[in-house]
């Protein structure tokens, strides 16, 4: 009998950060295909890239994209928050964030801090989980927090593991000049990226492709792979790959320096 059978019904948590540009599609073509809404807990929501404050993150992304792009992003950024709070006024077909996607679908949306700390510990400890899910979650899983899910957590990783864990992974698979872009749904244990490989799929760059379409494009391929992992346990039927240090490379968040030879070799942000 496999796993579904004997633990009805599933419980599934989503770890992941408020980002209106790319995680915000993963959350639309995830809810627009999953068959059973229900499963899911809640959303949870911690802050954006780790940061505590919204001056800390757009001095990084100032870095990132430098001021031309940064006016460009920041003015879209200023659009989806405006659109968001008009929405809930005037409904529309359309999502300008997580919160208001989850909305949609009657998802339950939470907000922590820190999601390693005591106090949200012990409030996800009486859902019963069954699985907690990350996707772009901004803060790394500590050893209590990947105890409480009945079967572990797994996290959706933008590389073909064990190449390019870390982050930003499309950024520096397109900087390193690949034709492919991977996608890794994986378990996550005490160590970044490093769980044994559930789901692996390849995306070819098309030519002239930007780091925004890129991204954009494998979100929704992201989210149909979740549910085909999902699925795939619930079953019983995935068979892991070994997630191997040794091949390893890891990359952290792109510098100024690393952006401006992004660029020389003719690569495109936005």
């Amino acid at each position: 009998m496999g796993y579904a059978a004997k633990m009805k019904p599933f419980n599934i948590l989503f770890v992941t950060q408020e980002d209106p540009f790319y995680v915000r599609i993963f959350f639309e073509e995830f809810m627009r295909n999953y068959p059973r809404l229900g499963e899911i807990k809640a959303v949870v929501i911690a802050p954006t890239m780790g940061k505590p404050s919204v001056t800390a993150l757009a001095r990084q992304m100032y870095d990132f994209y430098g001021a031309k792009d940064f006016i460009k992003v920041g003015s879209k950024y200023v659009y989806y928050k405006a659109r968001n709070l008009l929405a809930e006024l005037l409904p529309t077909s359309r999502f300008f964030s997580i919160r208001h996607a989850c909305e949609h679908y009657k998802v339950p949306v939470q907000y922590t801090g820190n999601i390693n700390g005591e106090e949200f510990l012990s409030t996800i400890r009486q859902l019963n989980l069954d699985l907690i899910v990350s996707v772009a979650a901004p803060q790394v899983f500590k050893s209590a927090l990947i105890a409480v899910p009945r079967i572990g957590c797994i996290n959706i990783h933008n590389a073909k593991l064990p190449k390019y864990r870390g982050m930003l992974p499309n950024f520096w698979q397109m900087y390193h000049g690949e034709k492919s872009v991977g996608t890794s749904i994986h378990r996550i244990n005490d160590k970044i990226d490093d769980g044994d490989i559930l789901l692996q799929k390849e995306t070819p760059i098309q030519p002239g492709e930007t780091l925004d379409s890129l991204i954009r494009r494998t979100k929704k391929i992201g989210a149909n792979m979740m549910i085909e992992a999902i699925e795939g346990l619930k079953s019983g039927l995935l068979q892991p790959i070994v997630n191997s240090s040794a091949q390893a490379t890891y990359f952290g968040f792109p510098s100024k320096n690393d952006v401006s030879e992004f660029r020389r070799k003719g690569g495109r942000l936005i």
